[in-house]
């Protein structure tokens, strides 16, 4: 599938801002075999008096602006397009816990992509006593590691209710698990924490999703938000796998990957420092319009 991307983020301030410095996680990725991005820019208004195009450890591209002047309000808008490839249908090949923790003990590798930077708590998350033993009570013998990810996708997917109003951005996981409700970050973050607690390596990835709307409406342009669900090591013959638990379903096409992580906290968005005062709003709007291919 090919698609065009288009996001808008925008910051008002109650009293101008003396100066401000942001770095954004927005760029979508080029993973291979998964999705290539074919161009794209990200722009800031006003303009920045300083920019630095980087790469985080885990690969993903960052962007920073600075500003030294009076700011009133800031929109960062990023454009591109992007080709997504369809995953081919596999045999579970994932071992079963006990298996993928010897596999585990034979990984030496500590690059970016190596299952142990994803193993034990990060700055969001860390394994809880109620989400583990919820894990747990879900596995059976036998159980191969990617069982256990659908498994535990499936059960969060039942558990938890998607609620926009009833979490924030600072929401701890082990509170949206305990009243089973939050949005995607929480959902993402929950089943972060409980696979992480049955030994399996769990990463925490956002993006963009395509979303359809119902029979004979209309799609609302902007009307979409960026997205995030959960990328598990299930083995070394397999590897990665990403599952959504906010919409029940392993990871295809209509997923757009910008960027992976232990948690939220290593690729928000949006995260800056400003000198200022008073009230603040911020709105998001996101685009995912797929591009007709001739032929």
């Amino acid at each position: 599938m090919l698609y065009d991307v288009e996001l808008t983020i925008e910051h008002g301030y109650a009293t101008p801002a003396e100066g401000a410095r942001t770095h954004v996680h927005l760029m979508p990725l080029t993973v291979p075999g998964r999705q290539s991005l074919i161009t794209g820019m990200i722009s800031a208004t006003p303009l920045p008096d300083e920019r630095l195009d980087r790469t985080d450890f885990f690969g993903n591209p960052v962007t920073e602006f600075a500003w030294r002047k009076p700011l009133d309000d800031l929109v960062l808008h990023l454009q591109a397009r992007v080709q997504s490839f369809a995953a081919p249908s596999t045999l579970d090949l994932a071992p079963d816990l006990p298996g993928l923790a010897r596999e585990l003990n034979g990984v030496t590798d500590l690059g970016p992509q190596s299952p142990h930077h994803f193993r034990a708590a990060s700055p969001r998350v860390a394994p809880a006593p109620e989400m583990t033993q919820f894990a747990r009570d879900l596995l059976w013998p036998g159980i191969t590691a990617l069982q256990a990810v659908i498994t535990l996708g499936r059960a969060l997917y039942g558990e938890m209710t998607f609620d926009a109003k009833a979490t924030d951005v600072n929401t701890p996981p082990a509170e949206a698990f305990r009243h089973r409700h939050g949005v995607c970050q929480d959902f993402t973050h929950v089943m972060i924490a409980c696979l992480r607690g049955i030994g399996i390596p769990a990463g925490y990835v956002s993006g963009f999703l395509r979303t359809i709307p119902p029979p004979g409406k209309e799609r609302l342009a902007g009307a979409d938000a960026m997205h995030a669900w959960v990328r598990a090591w299930v083995g070394i013959e397999t590897g990665w796998v990403e599952f959504d638990p906010t919409n029940d379903l392993l990871v295809g096409t209509d997923h757009i990957v910008v960027a992976h992580g232990r948690d939220y906290s290593d690729l928000s968005p949006d995260r800056g420092v400003l000198r200022t005062f008073g009230a603040q709003e911020s709105s998001q709007a996101v685009d995912v319009i797929p591009v007709p291919v001739a032929g």
